[in-house]
């Protein structure tokens, strides 16, 4: 989504399917009233671990997953001569005008050479000492001796407002060549441990386990740490040695003040200095400033002289002898003046210089840039300005810049310099806001800068007011301009730290459009950092306050960036438990089902029937259970309620490789088929013509006997077998012919109607004492057998019969004496709701019942007894 681009906002092309054209710009129009056409938006795109991050400064930054092609590979280190060139950009500028006098580094040789002497067995240091003490003159003249020591060189870093997380990125960027690149935590401190340098570090401002960290992520560097002494110290069980810088004794004081004015000291000068040296305990840093302090007292002396002796228009001859007029003589500085020198020496520098310091003072100590000075301070020849000021020891290089020195803020904010701060941070903060989001200023100049501009945001973010019509906030348009040359420098703290200080701003101005950026991105910024939940926060904040203005560009973006933080996440839409859930695991001898599904039911149907007890009592089965009232209930099957979460979202995801799609397309497909599989069941286990559980025979229909294999049934006579049509009813002939001998002829018996006579539902099948084979017929003797003729068995399979009382039955397994086509492998509950069964004879012609395909039919006893 290029900000640059206003196409088509979903592929960036026309109706027409054509790259649409930028309007060109109206030259007659802007060129008449000499404006000039807006730039264009400055986006930068670097990888941050496993991302591709595009910094927006229009529409918010977008992220995604780092393409393979895109990914660099691992960072080179830079050679001897890269690393000269970044040592030489990181430090602070040299102002115009005089070159100042060099110090000597005196009464510290013994503290130099130890520290060499450690450093070069490879022992870290902590070197702490006062502000004011001479901490950092020492550190740089350690850091030139060991030049040679270390196979990576000396890296200087400043811990100002560094974190142990922003030195090991600084420590990298110093060692590494990896320009747009930012890897993640686990590779950064894979990478610096293998770097070997001499790691000076001064201004650090923690200690204890921090500083732990970070010399454990560094076992091939050799650390020197400048501390002051309330900065806590080291752990006990570190391996850091401890070295405390004193003052200077009053000889070494005197040398100092000597080497600074550049003469010999008068015994007034003398005597004075020694009280300066019990006030300031010896500290090397108020030896400077005193002498500051008497070269502007030589100065104003000779301006004097020279003005009654050789004029007005007339130079000060070099070969003047010193203190030639007594009558212009300016005393000496007190003592007071002398231990707190700053207002006095500020009193006789140009107004360009004060004026600096006042900006100063307003920015908490932060000198600005010497470019930014005449723009800031209304005059083109300020740059100077900070020649003098760094002359009279007012200020001190820390890291790329200058600050206020040690005391001097108090000091001049004792003598009014503080006035009008508020007036001079706004200042600062238009021309940063307008300098910052320059197209010709570079990512790297800004963070330069960072330390101004974010002491300009300090100050006038909690006085914020909503702006006047046709107005915007300073601190807003600040943050705005900012924040993506932060991120594209590769400065993330202070990216958070604008970013934070925007987001407020926004708010106590009223101005959500700004608000919604900065919270995107400070989502996105959590997100890089896998700050998953302070990333949803963000986003999903900032999603709904465009949904409130209506902007799709950004809600695309942010909408994009939510997704991919719930892949990382481990969410799975549609198929996740409920948030604050926790999915239990299936056990080992279940499937996983999907939680909170719909357990599945099946019917009787399907599976194999129920077996009868081997005793003939009918008791339960494998697949069913004995009720009390002797019924055999369906056959119903669900999991456990507990054993559907096997599956956890980590699984899920790494099944369907983590698209979201495919998760949203497999949890509808698994929801349609346990409705469609539900739907199914219910239809095929509900029939409305099943017999109510109240009417089936707690016993089997049929059993067989103690003294042979029958059923109590019939015995079939050479195989012929007749049914009643389909309704089951037996039709039996008797077996004498009459007194005859012939069939057919008056004298044959009558067979036993059977007509009106229905099933009884009496347990049948049983042989009585004497041998029956059913309780409907006679007590004694064997039922003779039936036959049928052909045109009967013809007859029987139109099915024209009245259908009568359903019934259930248990069916046995068929005996061999029983003839069937295709014999049931297992005994089933056969229902007869369509008619009774048929005789089991009877089987070799007839067909079973349309209603009943799981077993062949049977007959009962009671269809038996009519015999």
């Amino acid at each position: 989504m290029d900000p640059n681009n206003q196409g088509s906002e979903e592929y960036g092309h026309d109706a027409d399917g054509t790259t649409p054209r930028q309007r060109p710009p109206r030259d007659a129009l802007t060129s008449e009233f000499g404006q000039h056409t807006p730039a264009l938006a400055r986006t930068a795109q670097l990888v941050s671990g496993d991302y591709l991050l595009t910094i927006n400064p229009v529409d918010g930054s977008e992220i995604e997953i780092c393409p393979p092609g895109e990914r660099p590979g691992r960072p080179a280190k830079l050679t001897a001569a890269e690393r000269g060139e970044i040592t030489r950009a990181a430090t602070p500028p040299v102002p115009p005008g005089p070159a100042q006098p060099e110090l000597p580094l005196l009464e510290r040789d013994g503290e130099r050479e130890r520290l060499v002497r450690l450093l070069a067995r490879g022992r870290s240091v902590r070197l702490t000492g006062p502000p004011g003490s001479g901490r950092t003159t020492l550190l740089d003249a350690v850091a030139a001796d060991c030049a040679d020591l270390a196979p990576d060189g000396v890296v200087r870093l400043s811990g100002l407002r560094r974190t142990p997380t922003d030195l090991l990125y600084d420590l990298f960027y110093a060692v590494y060549s990896a320009p747009l690149y930012r890897p993640e935590p686990d590779e950064l401190r894979a990478l610096v441990r293998e770097a070997g340098a001499v790691v000076v570090l001064d201004d650090v401002e923690f200690g204890g386990a921090a500083l732990d960290e970070l010399i454990d992520a560094t076992p091939e560097c050799a650390f020197l740490i400048g501390a002051t002494p309330d900065v806590p110290a080291p752990s006990a069980d570190a391996l850091i040695e401890e070295l405390f810088l004193d003052g200077l004794d009053r000889a070494g004081g005197l040398e100092l003040l000597e080497r600074s004015v550049g003469r010999v000291l008068t015994e007034e000068e003398a005597n004075w200095a020694g009280d300066l040296w019990f006030e300031s305990e010896g500290l090397p840093l108020r030896f400077v400033q005193a002498g500051a302090l008497l070269r502007q007292r030589d100065g104003l002396r000779a301006s004097a002289d020279a003005f009654d002796e050789f004029g007005v228009f007339q130079d000060i001859p070099v070969d003047a002898p010193f203190g030639s007029g007594d009558e212009h003589d300016v005393p000496l500085p007190s003592l007071a003046e002398g231990a707190a020198p700053a207002p006095l020496l500020a009193s006789r520098l140009s107004e360009s210089a004060r004026e600096t310091l006042r900006f100063a003072v307003a920015l908490g100590g932060e000198v600005p840039h010497q470019a930014h000075l005449p723009a800031l301070v209304d005059d083109a020849h300020a740059d100077a300005a900070l020649g003098e000021l760094l002359g009279c020891a007012l200020v001190s290089p820390v890291g790329s810049h200058y600050r206020l020195a040690a005391g001097v803020q108090t000091q001049l904010e004792a003598a009014g310099y503080g006035e009008g701060a508020q007036a001079r941070a706004f200042s600062a903060a238009q021309h940063y806001a307008w300098w910052a989001g320059h197209p010709s200023v570079t990512p790297e100049r800004v963070c330069a800068e960072a330390d101004a501009l974010l002491a300009a945001l300090d100050v006038l973010v909690p006085v914020t007011v909503p702006p006047g019509e046709d107005e915007e906030s300073t601190p807003v348009q600040l943050a705005r301009t900012a924040a993506p040359a932060f991120a594209a420098g590769l400065y993330w703290s202070a990216w958070e730290r604008v970013l934070r200080a925007g987001a407020e701003a926004a708010r106590l101005a009223g101005e959500v459009a700004e608000q919604v950026y900065f919270h995107h991105e400070l989502g996105i910024l959590a997100l890089c950092g896998e700050q998953l939940d302070l990333a949803r926060a963000e986003l999903e904040s900032a999603i709904g306050l465009r949904g409130a203005l209506a902007d799709k560009r950004g809600t695309v973006a942010g909408r994009r960036a939510l997704t991919l933080v719930a892949d990382r996440a481990g969410d799975t839409p549609g198929l996740g438990s409920a948030a604050g859930e926790e999915v239990p695991d299936a056990r080992y001898e279940e499937s996983a089902s999907p939680p909170g599904g719909v357990p599945a039911v099946f019917g009787a149907a399907g599976y194999p029937p129920l077996q009868p007890s081997p005793s003939g009592s009918g008791s339960a089965s494998a697949y069913g259970s004995k009720s009390g009232s002797g019924d055999f209930p369906a056959t119903v099957i669900t999991p456990r309620s507990g054993g559907g979460g096997a599956h956890k979202a980590s699984s899920l995801q790494r099944l369907v490789g983590g698209a979201r799609r495919n998760l949203v397309a497999v949890g509808a497909g698994a929801l349609l088929a346990a409705v469609l599989g539900t739907v199914v069941t219910l239809g095929a286990t509900s029939n409305p013509n099943d017999a109510p559980s109240d009417q089936v025979g707690v016993n089997p229909s049929a059993s067989a006997g103690n003294d042979d294999d029958s059923l109590g049934a019939d015995k079939a006579d050479n195989g012929d077998s007749d049914s009643n049509g389909d309704t089951g009813t037996a039709t039996s002939r008797p077996t004498d012919p009459g007194p005859d001998g012939t069939w057919g002829t008056s004298d044959d018996p009558t067979p036993p109607s059977s007509g009106g006579q229905e099933p009884s539902d009496d347990p049948t099948g049983t042989k009585t004492p004497g041998g029956g084979g059913g309780t409907g017929g006679s007590s004694g003797g064997t039922t003779p057998t039936p036959s049928v003729t052909p045109s009967e068995s013809q007859s029987s399979e139109t099915p024209n019969s009245p259908t009568p009382t359903p019934s259930q039955s248990v069916t046995p397994t068929p005996t061999p004496t029983e003839t069937s086509e295709e014999p049931s492998p297992s005994p089933s509950i056969t229902d007869t709701a369509s008619g009774p069964a048929s005789n089991p004879v009877e089987t070799e012609t007839e067909s079973a019942p349309a209603n009943d395909t799981s077993a062949p039919a049977t007959a009962t006893s009671s269809e038996a007894s009519v015999i």
